[in-house]
């Protein structure tokens, strides 16, 4: 079993990261959750079950490619046997969500208390990614539910954009939303994480990110990216409800998400839709965009309201394409619009693209 520190050593010991203050001034947090998780479970009674004591987590927030998930994952390596889970945090309260919805069906009177048992008994430690509320019903549960699993004794470690004053900001009943903040800051260290640097620009300054053809090249160059942007391991598919409806991303990974081109410009996606997206990802990494023509109308018109959507919010685009932005619609309704489509993916190649963000 190793330490974070030792581990983040070992990391740039081997030229994998590179020296940075702000990184380095998180250590301690870790290394100290690190030592008191695996300390001895502590008796509470005689007959009563021997329970872990009670770990005080983290809540580290920043600008975005400050390394922030980089370092809770190393976190989680370094905890070798003590049961733990990472997980994006609006995939975790779909979760729970959804097995809610299943206790309700079963007639539960308090539908949550057994999904909030259920998660304590599996893990001692939480690890989120990018934590933020900005639908209500994740903001009317999700008080209890983190009550529930600190009573438990599970420790929470989360990454956001956002100091904890500024969740679900503006949003509807806020009022009842408050003691959740006040909770995150009982029973989590609150740690700005403050670089000059964003290492996920940085990766991508000066690369390429637009590839054509589509062929077995630009096929590792974006695997190659995906691993690097994402951190590798597993990534799970992103689900947003807009107005009711679920919009899935295949893969999503620290901020980063992946998808082809029929995956998001193929359904009956809206303004809605890709607005939601722009919101919540910080990297799309888009493949297989076909040379389109008159029988594609549908997915052109899409196409743009993507490309609009995502070049309003500042997100990164990586593509790969069947041919370069110019040529990829040159008959058919709307040519003249399209225009500006190449264009706006033409200047979101160029290398400081997106720094302003």
């Amino acid at each position: 079993m190793t330490t974070f520190h030792a581990l983040y050593q070992s990391k740039l010991d081997a030229g994998e990261i590179r020296p940075d203050p702000a990184q380095t001034a998180v250590i301690p947090l870790f290394d100290r959750i690190g030592e008191e998780l695996r300390a001895t479970p502590v008796k509470r009674g005689l007959f009563r079950k021997a329970q872990p004591q009670r770990v005080k987590g983290l809540y580290l927030w920043g600008g975005v490619g400050r390394g922030k998930s980089m370092l809770m994952d190393l976190f989680v390596e370094s905890l070798g046997d003590i049961p733990c889970r990472r997980v994006h945090f609006h995939a975790f309260m779909q979760e729970i969500h959804a097995k809610m919805h299943v206790a309700r069906q079963k007639n539960t009177a308090d539908a949550l208390a057994p999904v909030a048992r259920e998660v304590a008994q599996s893990v001692r430690l939480l690890a989120f990614d990018e934590m933020q509320i900005t639908d209500i019903t994740d903001a009317m549960i999700v008080g209890r539910l983190f009550e529930a699993l600190f009573e438990a004794g599970v420790t929470v470690v989360t990454t956001s954009n956002r100091v904890p004053d500024d969740l679900y900001k503006d949003g509807l009943n806020r009022q009842l939303f408050l003691p959740f903040i006040e909770l995150i800051k009982q029973q989590l260290e609150v740690w700005e994480m403050v670089s000059p640097t964003d290492y996920r620009q940085d990766r991508l300054t000066g690369s390429q990110v637009y590839f054509t053809p589509i062929d077995g090249a630009a096929r590792a160059q974006i695997q190659a990216i995906w691993e690097d942007l994402s951190g590798g391991g597993s990534a799970d598919p992103l689900q947003l409800e807009v107005k009711g409806r679920l919009v899935e991303l295949p893969a999503f990974r620290n901020g980063v998400a992946r998808a082809r081109f029929f995956d998001l410009c193929g359904k009956m996606l809206g303004p809605g839709d890709y607005l939601a997206i722009a919101a919540e990802v910080k990297v799309l990494i888009l493949e297989d965009i076909p040379s389109l023509g008159r029988e594609n109308f549908n997915e052109v018109k899409r196409f743009v309201t993507l490309i609009d959507a995502l070049y309003e919010a500042r997100v990164r685009v990586i593509c790969s394409a069947a041919s370069e932005p110019e040529f990829l619609y040159r008959e058919g309704e709307g040519v003249f619009e399209f225009e500006r489509t190449a264009s706006r993916l033409r200047e979101m190649q160029d290398k400081d693209w997106g720094q302003d963000a």
